[in-house]
């Protein structure tokens, strides 16, 4: 199906080239707009007791701590100045209508009550409290961005908090940091891949790729944003993801192209056979990631969902023009690809052939258990801080230091605690005696240091309890939170506990409700996929197991510096609690990502165990040819997503350094070394599968691999006739990996069309065989071939052979000479002493098999010893 598709592509070239390159354009260009159209919102649980308290008494008071609150600090005087006062009147009504509905300030509050909870507790300041028109978080930025210079008086010290002018800062800022991240990593990827490549050409076609998938990721988002809240943070995973995942994939597909190209094979059929092997894994790869970003979407949080969007969109479109876009370009540039050479300091060293990744593979095969028991409690301490992690919510505290939304924040807080959100609400739905009596019953709690009346009407009353922490995401204050709930409200009336606090607690149980759904999404997908991708039972858990030890150590280093503090000087962060939503998103993409290298890992593996090789071959095999490019792709992941641990927004680091974590952690640590190691304890099994399971993986049609060897086969001792042209390939003994359309060991086949040939393979000496008969002349007809002339090759040059799935299987003759040697036994020949005609002998099983008799002859598709080599 794979090399089809690539053959395809190749034939079609340039009407996919085109389709594609105008498709993405459009939506890119379309796509800009979505800047305009996002949100900064969705938080927190739109069905949970917090939001529904807010929006009672939204409904029944208006905003109480108003969109923005003006904090004005007179210079040189004070806030009953008379002149000053009038001059910050005069501000204030100057405001536009269309984006301030309501203005309450210390200078127009009815009575001197009043005034009080607007202004400082030392009179140093007093604040003027907007509520801004828009129906939506994004309507109130707009209108929030419509009045911020308008704000200013002379003689005094301006300071807008709240929560939009502290999403308007982060919103910037978000901008500002993925403008200069991607300036950053792009040049330095393209640097890289130079070095990994050595050609111009080669090195531009995956950030050409990845590029695109940004672009058409962009148009994506500005679609879904028309109908639902899109978070503006869903751009930053959508460049994240589109630009890292695209390059790795076009890492991939085009370091096989050049492989295969090497090998001395056609444009045409490199292609194929690229998008046969590497782009079967590209796409297995990406529909786990797409899986475990799919699992934010059973999550209430609109945030999550956002993530989702973005991630989902990146994804997608990184592999389908890994698909199709990059090999129509393979197809159109064919060895052109390696033009521009460029020659780089370093660039001989690093081109080497995986000979120290073989020397790496036997030297954790030869001791498995003493590398991975270190390994595994090593990931083990990195987890250990998880068991004092602490759940929070995007605060002031996400921003620099020194930014002014952040300090005005902290000003408000430290000298306006009624008008802050570090108190917990209280609404009463009830007459003015049920609420005197929650009240009381509120005010006598624990930890309960004051509760204030914070509005009423005659059905409602509001009160403001202040715990005792006020760090409202603290375990004392959820205490205060959850003692408030597990009251009996007075008879009649009804009470509802919302505030920062409450949020926190109601988010963090609708995150845990959730997250026993998407584990089992993960695991389940992954399981199945991996297991219709290798047909093997073992291989899945064992993948499951490591990435979820990988996704423990890495969030366990994450907890140690951005909660405990540890280093958080240098990376120029505040700890604090860790963002759940942030936090869950990591946990998808971390996830995805392993499994992501590990389908990259067990692909080439498998494709060695199918030509025959034993484990510790297969193993070596795989880190082998895979080794180095794994480790590229990781390093170039790592410079894309690096480059955001450079932003001043707290939550844009915590990505980047976890994302720096994680790919260090298991590019190296687990692929490297914990999965041979764990592969050479589970030798054979690791392979293993029920009968039934192997035949509905067999259906499945999934398991497509290259026909060629795994690596490069002596050719055997045969003596052929002139018409025999075709090169001779190796197979896979009899078993669950060998494939049905897999020729004779040695034999050659004519080429496509043509008559029959013959071949005489002369095999060595056998240990422990006694002298018998020749084998009679055997015919291993498969099917005549197409009646007219035989078709010519769809695309490439027309000196180039036809390709996997453009022919029919060619007959095949073959005669086996086998020359005996005398041995002890005379009855039975040992089959591991066989020798094999390629560089890494593979057995076979471990048990003796009796000579047959010779038959006078083989009937068409009869089992013989020499139709499996």
């Amino acid at each position: 199906m794979f090399a089809a598709w690539g053959s395809w592509v190749a034939r079609f070239r340039w009407p996919v080239l085109v389709i594609a390159l105008c498709a993405v354009a459009a939506a890119g260009v379309w796509g800009m707009g979505v800047f305009g159209q996002l949100s900064e919102g969705g938080y927190y649980d739109p069905g949970s007791e917090s939001t529904r308290a807010a929006e009672t008494v939204q409904r029944a008071l208006g905003a109480r701590s108003g969109d923005v609150v003006v904090v004005y600090t007179p210079v040189g005087t004070t806030i009953d100045d008379p002149q000053f006062a009038q001059r910050v009147e005069q501000r204030l009504a100057a405001l536009p209508r269309s984006a301030v509905t309501t203005v309450v300030s210390y200078w127009q509050a009815p009575s001197a009550a009043a005034a009080a909870a607007y202004a400082a507790t030392d009179h140093s300041s007093a604040v003027a409290v907007l509520t801004l028109a828009g129906g939506d978080d994004g309507a109130k930025l707009d209108a929030y961005r419509e009045i911020d210079d308008r704000l200013a008086v002379d003689g005094a010290r301006v300071q807008a908090a709240g929560a939009t002018p502290l999403a308007d800062a982060t919103a910037g800022r978000s901008a500002h940091d993925l403008a200069f991240a991607e300036a950053v990593s792009l040049p330095v990827v393209l640097v890289l891949l130079l070095f990994i490549f050595g050609s111009l050409v080669a090195a531009a076609l995956p950030v050409v790729v990845g590029g695109t998938a940004v672009l058409g990721a962009l148009g994506v988002l500005r679609a879904i944003a028309a109908a639902h809240d899109v978070n503006s943070f869903a751009v930053n995973v959508a460049s994240l993801l589109g630009l890292g995942m695209a390059i790795d994939y076009g890492l991939f597909l085009v370091g096989r192209f050049r492989e295969e190209q090497a090998a001395g094979r056609g444009t045409a059929e490199a292609v194929s056979r690229s998008v046969a092997t590497a782009g079967r894994t590209v796409l297995f790869s990406a529909s786990l990631l797409m899986i475990a970003l799919a699992g934010l979407m059973l999550f209430p949080q609109g945030f999550l969902k956002s993530l989702a969007y973005g991630g989902l969109a990146a994804v997608a479109l990184a592999a389908l023009l890994s698909l199709t876009l990059l090999p129509a370009l393979l197809a159109l540039l064919g060895p052109r690809v390696d033009r521009l050479p460029v020659r780089l300091p370093g660039r001989r060293r690093t081109a080497g052939s995986g000979a120290g990744w073989a020397r790496l593979a036997a030297a954790v095969l030869r001791r498995p258990v003493l590398v991975a028991l270190p390994l595994l409690a090593g990931l083990l301490v990195l987890a250990a801080p998880i068991r004092g992690v602490q759940f929070g919510e995007t605060d002031e505290r996400t921003l620099p230091a020194g930014d002014p939304a952040r300090q005005a924040v902290e000003t408000l807080k430290a000298g306006y605690p009624a008008l802050s959100t570090s108190g917990i609400q209280v609404v009463v739905r009830g007459d003015a005696a049920a609420g005197r009596a929650v009240a009381a019953r509120v005010a006598g709690l624990p930890g309960v240091t004051a509760v204030t009346p914070a509005g009423s009407t005659g059905t409602l009353q509001v009160f403001t309890a202040t715990p005792p922490d006020p760090d409202p995401f603290s375990a004392a204050d959820r205490d205060v939170v959850e003692a408030i709930r597990a009251l009996d409200p007075p008879d009649g009336a009804g009470v509802l506990v919302g505030g920062a606090t409450a949020r926190n607690v109601d988010s963090l149980a609708a995150t845990a409700a959730r997250l026993p759904l998407m584990i089992g999404l993960l695991a389940g997908a992954t399981l199945v996929l991996m297991f219709l991708a290798f047909g093997s039972v073992l291989l899945p858990v064992k993948a499951v197991v490591l990435s979820a030890l990988s996704l423990c150590a890495t969030f366990g280093a994450l907890v140690w510096i951005f909660q405990d503090g540890h280093g958080a000087s240098l990376l120029r962060v505040t700890p604090a609690p860790l963002e759940v939503g942030i936090v869950v998103l990591m946990a998808a993409v971390v996830f995805g990502l392993s499994t992501d290298y590990e389908v990259f890992l067990l692909s080439r593996m498998v494709e060695a165990r199918t030509r025959g090789a034993s484990t510790a071959e297969a193993v070596t095999t795989g880190l082998a040819r895979t080794g180095r490019v794994i480790s590229a792709a990781a390093v170039l992941l790592v410079v894309v997503t690096g480059a955001f641990a450079l932003s001043s927004i707290a939550t844009m680091r915590f990505v980047g350094v976890g994302m720096i974590i994680a790919l260090v952690l298991d590019a190296t640590v687990v692929r490297m070394l914990l999965v041979p190691a764990v592969l050479a304890m589970l030798g054979e099994a690791a392979w293993w599968a029920p009968g039934p399971l192997r035949r509905l993986q067999a259906r499945a049609g999934l398991a497509e691999y290259a026909a060629s060897p795994a690596h490069p086969a002596a050719p055997p001792e045969s003596t052929a006739p002139p018409e025999s042209t075709a090169p001779a390939e190796s197979t896979a003994p009899a078993g669950r990996h060998r494939r049905p359309d897999q020729a004779p060991v040695g034999a050659e086949t004519s080429p496509a069309g043509g008559a029959p040939s013959e071949t005489t393979v002369t095999f060595p000496a056998v240990s422990g065989a006694t002298p018998a008969a020749p084998l009679p002349h055997l015919s291993l007809p498969h099917g005549p071939p197409p009646p007219g002339p035989p078709p010519h090759p769809p695309v490439g040059d027309r000196d180039e052979m036809p390709f996997a799935g453009r022919t029919a299987p060619p007959q095949v003759v073959a005669r086996l000479d086998v020359t005996p040697a005398p041995g002890p036994d005379p009855d039975t020949i040992d089959a591991e002493s066989m020798p094999t005609a390629g560089a890494m002998p593979p057995p076979l099983r471990s048990h003796r098999h009796a000579l047959p008799p010779a038959p006078d002859r083989a009937e068409p598709g009869a089992d013989n010893p020499g139709a499996d080599g």
